[in-house]
């Protein structure tokens, strides 16, 4: 089996009490069952503040947050299991967040989530170098090879048009965008011409119509919010230029999202929440990294919100194709 990892993944190291956005706060943690049958049987002091902070929702048990914060967190930002039990003892989420791992069968790609401050300062200033490696072991994938070969082939070429300096951020989101509709013809069979990038620019700029941000802001404040510090950011959010730290910011979801295309053959929706995430990202006020780590947070770390959006990409009036070239155009 091929591990394929980003270069700062073996960099990453959580910053604990120094966090400036703890993911203690906000968020109930689901407890996978081998570690609730521990929890329930834990004896002492520590065994009944662990159970006093269990709730059953939506069919799981979860440490359920209390004045906006996991009750077992102390005042320097240590957890309480972590600090008296050691890291083996935390449930699978607490232990493996914020690292990704998508298991195509024959080869397994690792990464990190950006909803982490730490591990969206890595994210957002990787050149975009990555590793491989390979290990014993794999399994017989039970996807389309040929779906997945061309998926692996267009990303790499994905990647490709956002390679920093290659365009203006808004031209190369737009060359994303535009790549992602020819893959998805080649997904649903049809025949295609060469892509050239030089023509996707001129009949993108020819099809653009202006776009809303305002519109766009309106759909993300309908959505479930989690913090009031996303609400204000909502509504403050402007038309501005797209900055260059947008391109790391999409090759994050690109290598994220792409390839699980080959689930259900739906590319071109997972691109358009792509450039629709960064447009928003950078429509914000304040620091870019920070906002990132927030969308991803409030979006990426909410099913129900990461698939309105997904939803949304085909269906929502300010996310139409012509729109969304329009405010990169």
């Amino acid at each position: 089996m091929v591990i394929r990892q980003p270069e700062y993944y073996a960099a990453f190291r959580c910053l604990a009490g120094d966090c400036p956005d703890s993911c203690c706060k906000e968020w109930a943690v689901a407890v996978d069952e081998d570690t609730l049958a521990k929890y329930r049987a834990l004896s002492g002091a520590l065994g009944d503040a662990v159970r006093q902070t269990l709730r059953e929702e939506d069919g799981e048990t979860v440490l359920f947050s209390q004045g906006g914060q996991c009750p077992l967190q102390q005042r320097d930002g240590l957890c309480r299991i972590h600090r008296e039990l050691g890291e083996e003892a935390l449930c699978q989420v607490c232990r493996e967040y914020p690292r990704l791992r998508h298991d195509y069968g024959t080869f397994l790609e690792l990464g990190l989530e950006l909803s982490c401050p730490q591990a969206a300062r890595l994210i957002l200033t990787d050149p975009g170098a990555v590793v491989t490696r390979e290990v014993p072991g794999g399994e017989t994938p039970d996807y389309d090879e040929e779906d997945m070969a061309l998926l692996l082939a267009s990303r790499e070429y994905a990647l490709t048009l956002l390679a920093e300096g290659r365009e203006a951020p808004g031209e190369a989101l737009a060359l994303l965008l535009t790549w992602g509709a020819h893959v998805q013809r080649q997904l649903d069979g049809e025949a295609v011409d060469p892509f050239s990038p030089e023509k996707a620019l001129e009949d993108g700029k020819m099809a653009a119509q202006p776009g809303s941000i305002s519109q766009m802001r309106d759909f993300f404040r309908n959505l479930e919010i989690l913090t009031c510090h996303w609400r204000e950011k909502l509504s403050s959010s402007h038309n501005r230029p797209l900055p260059d730290a947008v391109v790391p910011l999409a090759r994050y979801f690109v290598n994220r999202y792409w390839l699980q295309a080959v689930s259900d053959l739906d590319l071109y929706g997972r691109v358009k929440f792509a450039v629709i995430s960064c447009i928003l990202v950078s429509s914000l006020e304040g620091d870019f990294t920070r906002n990132a780590q927030l969308y991803s947070k409030e979006i990426e770390n909410d099913p129900d919100n990461l698939d309105a959006l997904l939803d949304a990409a085909y269906e929502a009036p300010a996310f139409t194709d012509s729109k969304l070239l329009g405010l990169l155009l």
